[in-house]
This record gives C-alpha cells, sequence and structure tokens, in this order.
C-alpha cells in the first residue's frame, strides 16, 4: 500500500495562529495524512500544556531572538524580521534534510501561514507544492487585499466614522475607524508598516496553489466570493475548532476557574478575555473592573502577567476590592468557558479565534479590539451579524456597564447568536458547507500525493 500523503503545517509562532493550525493538523490527521507541525525553537520549549492529536510529529526552526526576548505585541517588528531571515533560512535547511529523512515519507506539500510568504516562495522553489493558511476573518482578509484601493483613496486607518468606499462589499456600514491598524493609535493618516507587510503577504497568497480561510460561507460568503477570484482555489473550511478541537498553550491555564464556574447560575457570568497579545494601561484597567463591578454580575477575567502596565500587587488588590463576584486568571481554557451553561457573555478583543468560538457556542460579545483584525471583526459583530457590541475607541466605567448589561439581558442579541451557532453545526456536520470545502481540500492534497508518486514513477522507468 503506498504511504499516505506528508503535509508540513508552518504556524507564525503566536498563539492565536498555533491554535487555529493545531485544528486543521487535526482535521488532516483524520483524513489519514502523516503530519509534521513546525514551532519555534522558543515556543516548543514552552508549551505548558498540550492535549495534541496521536500521530503528529513535532520540529523546530529557530526565530533568532535570544531566549530571553519578550516575543510581545510591542516587538511584532523585530520577531517579524528576524523570522523573515534567520527562520526563512532555517526553514529551508529544514526542508532540504526532510529530502533525506528516512523515519518519514518525502513532504507532499507545505501548509504555511499566510503572513509568511516566504515560507510558500521556498518550498515551491525546492519543489514541495505550498498552500497559505490565513488564521484571520475573511472580512479582514478582503480588507487588506484593498489596501492599495485605500490608500489611493486615502481611506487609512483612523479613529472616526468616516464611511470607507474602498473595500468592496462594505461601503454600506464599514467606517475608517473598524480598518485594520497598527498597536499604536496613529493619528497620521497613516498605514502602519506592519499593516502594509501584513497585506503584501496576503496579495502574495495568490501565487500558492490554494489559499485556506478558517470560516464558514454562512458567516462570510459576500466576502469569500470577492476574495475566489485572486486566489488559484479558496477553501472554507471553518470553524475547525468545532469539529477538530486540539490544544497547545503557551500558558498555562488555570482548570479551577471551571469549577467556580459551577457554582453560578445559568448565564449569569461575564467572561472577560483580551486575548494573547492586548496590553492596556493601568487606567483601561481601572475602567474596566469599575464598569464590570457595576453591572452586578458575577465575572471571570483573564490577566496575563504581562498585560497591565502596572505591577501585579496593584492588580490583586484592586480585583481583591470587587469581592466576591470576581474571579482572576492567568490564563482560561477558553472554548470549556464559553461552552459552561453560566457564562452570560463574552467581552473579547474580537480576535478571530475567541469570535468563532463564541459564534459556536451562541455566545453573545461585546468586543473591545486592539490591533489588526479585530478591528472589522467586532464590526462585523455589531453591525453585520448583530450578535454582540461594537465598543471599539471606547474605555470608561459607564459604557462598559451598559454594553455588557445589554449583551447579557438582550433576548435579541441571545438570539441571533443562538442562530448563528445552530448554522454553523449544520456547516461543519457532513454534508454542510464548511464540511464540504474541507473533503474537498483532502482530495486536492491527495491528488497532489498522486501526482507526486506518478513523478517518482516516470523516474524510475
Amino acid at each position: 500500500m503506498d504511504a499516505p500523503a506528508h503535509v508540513l503545517v508552518f504556524p507564525w509562532p503566536l498563539q492565536g495562529h498555533i491554535n487555529c493550525m493545531l485544528h486543521l493538523t487535526a482535521a488532516l490527521l483524520d483524513a489519514g495524512f502523516r503530519v509534521t507541525f513546525l514551532h519555534t525553537e522558543h515556543n516548543l520549549s514552552r508549551l505548558a500544556r498540550a492535549a495534541l492529536p496521536p500521530g503528529l510529529r513535532l520540529l523546530s526552526v529557530p526565530d533568532g531572538l535570544p531566549d530571553d526576548h519578550p516575543r510581545s505585541v510591542r516587538s511584532l517588528k523585530e520577531l517579524t524580521e528576524s523570522m523573515f531571515t534567520t527562520g526563512s533560512a532555517a526553514y529551508r535547511a529544514l526542508l532540504l534534510s526532510l529530502r533525506s529523512d528516512s523515519d518519514a515519507p518525502p513532504l507532499t506539500c507545505v501548509i504555511a501561514d499566510g503572513i509568511m510568504p516566504f515560507a510558500v516562495d521556498i518550498a515551491e522553489e525546492l519543489g514541495v507544492p505550498a498552500l497559505a493558511f490565513r488564521t484571520a476573518s475573511a472580512c479582514s482578509y478582503l480588507a487588506y487585499l484593498s489596501v492599495p484601493t485605500l490608500v489611493e483613496l486615502g481611506e487609512v486607518p483612523f479613529p472616526a466614522d468616516d464611511p470607507v468606499r474602498g473595500v468592496p462589499g462594505m461601503e454600506g456600514f464599514l467606517r475608517r475607524r473598524d480598518l485594520p491598524r497598527g498597536v499604536g493609535r496613529s493619528e497620521d493618516g497613516a498605514f502602519d508598516p506592519m499593516l502594509l507587510a501584513i497585506a503584501e503577504g496576503i496579495a502574495h497568497a495568490g501565487k500558492a496553489r490554494a489559499l485556506i480561510l478558517n470560516t464558514a460561507a454562512s458567516m462570510e460568503g459576500p466576502a469569500l466570493a470577492r476574495i475566489a477570484p485572486h486566489m488559484r482555489d479558496l477553501f472554507a473550511i471553518g470553524p475547525l475548532h468545532a469539529e477538530h478541537d486540539a490544544a497547545a498553550s503557551l500558558w498555562s491555564e488555570d482548570d479551577s476557574c471551571m469549577a467556580w464556574l459551577d457554582g453560578h447560575g445559568d448565564r449569569s457570568v461575564v467572561y472577560v478575555s483580551l486575548g494573547s497579545l492586548a496590553v492596556i494601561s493601568h487606567e483601561q484597567f481601572t475602567e474596566f473592573l469599575a464598569g464590570l463591578v457595576a453591572t452586578g454580575y458575577a465575572f471571570l477575567w483573564v490577566l496575563r502577567p504581562d498585560m497591565v502596565k502596572t505591577t501585579g500587587s496593584v492588580l490583586r488588590e484592586a480585583v481583591k476590592e470587587a469581592g466576591s463576584k470576581a474571579r482572576v486568571v492567568e490564563w482560561a481554557p477558553q472554548r470549556g468557558v464559553l461552552r459552561h451553561r453560566a457564562v452570560g457573555c463574552f467581552l473579547t478583543h474580537g480576535g478571530w479565534n475567541s469570535t468563532l468560538e463564541a459564534a459556536a457556542e451562541g455566545v453573545p460579545m461585546v468586543c473591545w479590539p486592539f490591533f489588526a483584525d479585530q478591528q472589522i471583526n467586532s464590526r462585523f459583530v455589531g453591525a453585520v451579524w448583530r450578535t454582540g457590541m461594537d465598543m471599539k475607541d471606547l474605555c470608561n466605567r459607564a459604557i462598559v456597564q451598559g454594553k455588557v448589561r445589554e449583551a447579557m439581558e438582550s433576548g435579541e442579541l441571545r438570539g441571533r447568536a443562538h442562530a448563528m451557532a445552530q448554522q454553523l453545526k449544520l456547516d461543519v456536520a457532513v454534508g454542510g458547507s464548511s464540511s464540504s470545502d474541507l473533503e474537498r481540500l483532502v482530495g486536492f492534497i491527495r491528488e497532489l500525493r498522486a501526482r507526486e508518486l506518478m513523478s517518482y514513477d516516470d523516474v524510475s522507468q
């Protein structure tokens, strides 16, 4: 019997990208493929907890940064420069070494994070077919594709309600404040250089054999239809975690919060997490805390050690004053939390993984986006899907209190969130749009393997 296809999966080395591409890996393993998952050496060494699929092979390459480098949101430029130099050279060397690896079959293809165009180019240069996987939403992908038009029209990210005409299909609701932004709140009327680099990489994905997105046609059909002409092929296979769960956390999850949730009534707790990268000021922390306390609801808050610009003792004392209704953890088992009957709404940064996880569980959201695609995701939550509230560019206790109360108490929001969750269950079930696209992706990879075997036969004859 012929050996199965062998796929190398290479994510961008940040938590959200790793999680999403691990779900993809689980799906590929379920299809019978051999899969190698490529971490950076730094991330592989600090994996706190890994519920990895059986049979998964892990390899690593250096990211080129010293071990004590923070690799935080404020140093993304350094991480990017290092990955595109040291990381790309190590990746090339690894692909060459796999040619002579007797422990695994030859690579059938690479599925590389779409934020790293070098990973596609190097693989194709070495004769390995490459597909791009983008871990963000289709709506944000289309916005990045539209950057040249936005620049031409002068419609750059800015915290204002000026309408945007440069993203096709979104003319009726997109504002300048909804466009992807950099970490700094730029006031100079220009795109952040980091975002321009992402936009260039996204346009480059058209050179890959295909683009894979972790989304569903029911959520983002119009954006998918406008992206498709720019790609050689397009697969919308999400939400992947709903059928192919896997996890490898770079932080240690505090499972004790689940027992705390057990002690609360149905839909009585606000879950608060701003993701793995967001950083807030002490003033913002104080406003969030005061607003949450004023709602009268219990809340579970994920506060990473590096998240607030103040000392940990100050945070602990502040939360302690909130009383027994507050529970703080450094990291939570988020999918389990969102599935819990006690959770009534999710105050989130609007990252795509978090957005999908809340959508799949029918949990209304209050979005306070931090940067990048989160800005446009939150607009879709508030104005298009209407499954939550968009709170971008605002952070005071009265607004936090009002938005959270509305998300907890609005029957209309909850009804729309529940309807979306039911549709997503149909999308990932057999015969659904995402399930069908996943089957098509599996067939695509098997065809690449068949061509690979045919080329071996031709050489041997």
